[in-house]
C-alpha cells in the first residue's frame, strides 16, 4: 500500500492543505510533504499522529475505501441543483452532495399565488434570505410582512413562520438556514 499517495489523496478529501494539516497535528509541513513523497516511511505513532490532525483513526485510514472517493465538490452549475420544492414553490438545494452538511442553502421561487403550504412551519435553527426579485410575504409569529426586492430577512426557526406570494409577479429569493432536516 502506498501510504504517502494515500495520505495526500484523503487530506484532499477532507480539503485540507499541507500545512493546514500540518498544522493540527502538531508537526512540521516538510513531515507531510516527505511521507506524500514517500520520501520517508512513517513509524505507527508518528503516523497516529498526522492523522490526529484530520481527525481520521489509523483502521479508518486504512480502511476506507478512497477508490470510490471523489474529491468534494465547489462549485454547482444551474442545472446541478436539486429541487425539493413543492408542486408550486420551486426550491433548489445548493450542495446536495456535501457530506455532514451544516447549513441549507437554496435558491427559492414563488409563482403568483403560491406558498410554502397552509400550515406554519417550526423547527430547530435560523434562517435567513434576501429577495432577488419580485415581492413576498413572510409571517413569523403574528407578524407579517411584505419584502421587495433587496430585503432580507432573519429569524429564528422555533417561531412558526410561513411564505406567500399574494402578488401578479414571481418572487426569486435566496435563503439559508443551519436546520438541514426540510
Amino acid at each position: 500500500m502506498d501510504i504517502g499517495a494515500r495520505l495526500k489523496t484523503i487530506r484532499q478529501m477532507k480539503g485540507l492543505s499541507q500545512r493546514e494539516l500540518a498544522k493540527r497535528a502538531g508537526v512540521t509541513n516538510s513531515t507531510i510533504s516527505m511521507i506524500e513523497k514517500n520520501s520517508v516511511s512513517p513509524s505507527v505513532s508518528s503516523l497516529k499522529k498526522v492523522l490526529s490532525g484530520i481527525p481520521m483513526s489509523l483502521v479508518d485510514f486504512f480502511s476506507l475505501d478512497i477508490e470510490h472517493q471523489k474529491p468534494q465538490k465547489v462549485v454547482y452549475r444551474p442545472e446541478e441543483l436539486l429541487d425539493i420544492g413543492s408542486s408550486d414553490v420551486k426550491m433548489r438545494l445548493v450542495g446536495q452532495d456535501f457530506p455532514q452538511r451544516a447549513l441549507t442553502f437554496l435558491t427559492e421561487t414563488y409563482p403568483p399565488g403560491a406558498d410554502s403550504g397552509d400550515d406554519m412551519f417550526t423547527h430547530e435553527g435560523e434562517e435567513a434570505g434576501i429577495i432577488i426579485s419580485g415581492q413576498i410575504e413572510l409571517t413569523v409569529g403574528e407578524d407579517c410582512y411584505v419584502l421587495n426586492a433587496g430585503d432580507s430577512y432573519y429569524f429564528d426557526c422555533r417561531h412558526p413562520h410561513r411564505f406567500r406570494n399574494p402578488f401578479d409577479e414571481a418572487c426569486q429569493l435566496v435563503s439559508a438556514t443551519n436546520q438541514t432536516q426540510l
